[in-house]
């Protein structure tokens, strides 16, 4: 079975801290891993303090490109940052963590469609590794460069790599209704609309909207958890809110 899990970057930074590390949810996650049933796993993990901060700076969003240099250079080399230190975390908790960085293998063509040839993160899974692609800057025709969120990437995956289940671990327990109480399903964006909207803090990528916007495209489950639920998820539960 293919699991695909995804580490909110709001989960593993304090999102409202320049490029700093929640070292303690990383150890835990980590950990939470390491003990889970031995499946195919791939781990995406989302931007945060790290590549959010530098995005918003130079004005890049997933719409907002830019040619300039400098800034798709500051956005990736702190998304490498956060990468090494997830590596770091996880491979001291003995999960064998290898990095895939996007920026490197993929683009987005004339009509903003993202291309991210996933056959290296396959044979990865097949050998062993955890694979760990994370949100990055990323080539776009017409524009520039601009940024691949960590959701996108996570629906890309699951489609290629025939997942079975996916699971986005974020610093809140699901997807809150207008009455601050977490919905159990979510079957369609229309039925939640008046109730998600964008992040609290620096986000270039849309928030809680856009996330459920691309779990719904999925054709198998997703769940939107807590780090607390973390392990349930990875045990075949059901915590948190099911999209789809």
């Amino acid at each position: 079975m293919t699991t695909i899990l995804k580490l909110g970057g709001s989960v593993i930074t304090d999102k409202d801290s320049p490029e700093t590390v929640d070292e303690a949810a990383l150890d835990r996650i980590a950990a939470t891993v390491a003990a889970a049933a031995d499946d195919d796993l791939v781990l995406v993990h989302g931007g945060g303090s790290f590549g959010h901060h530098h995005a918003n700076e130079y004005g890049v969003s997933r719409t907002r490109g830019t040619h300039d240099y400098e800034g798709v250079v500051a956005i990736h080399a702190a998304m490498k940052r956060l990468n090494d230190a997830v590596l770091d975390a996880f491979h001291a908790a003995d999960v064998p963590a290898v990095p895939v960085h996007p920026f490197s293998a993929g683009f987005r063509n004339a009509v903003s469609d993202l291309v991210l040839p996933t056959g290296q993160v396959r044979v990865l899974v097949r050998e062993g590794f955890v694979p760990v692609v994370h949100g990055d800057v990323i080539a776009h025709e017409g524009r520039g460069a601009t940024v691949v969120s960590g959701d996108e990437l996570v629906v890309e995956l699951a489609d290629h790599l025939d997942a079975d289940r996916v699971g986005l671990c974020s610093a809140v327990p699901g997807v809150y209704d207008e009455d601050g109480e977490v919905i159990e399903r979510i079957e369609s964006i229309e039925a939640v609309e008046a109730a998600v909207g964008g992040s609290e803090s620096t986000d270039v990528t849309g928030g809680m909207a856009a996330k459920v916007r691309e779990l719904l495209s999925l054709s198998v489950p997703a769940f939107v958890f807590e780090l607390d639920d973390a392990e349930t998820f990875l045990a075949g539960g059901s915590p948190g809110t099911r999209i789809g």
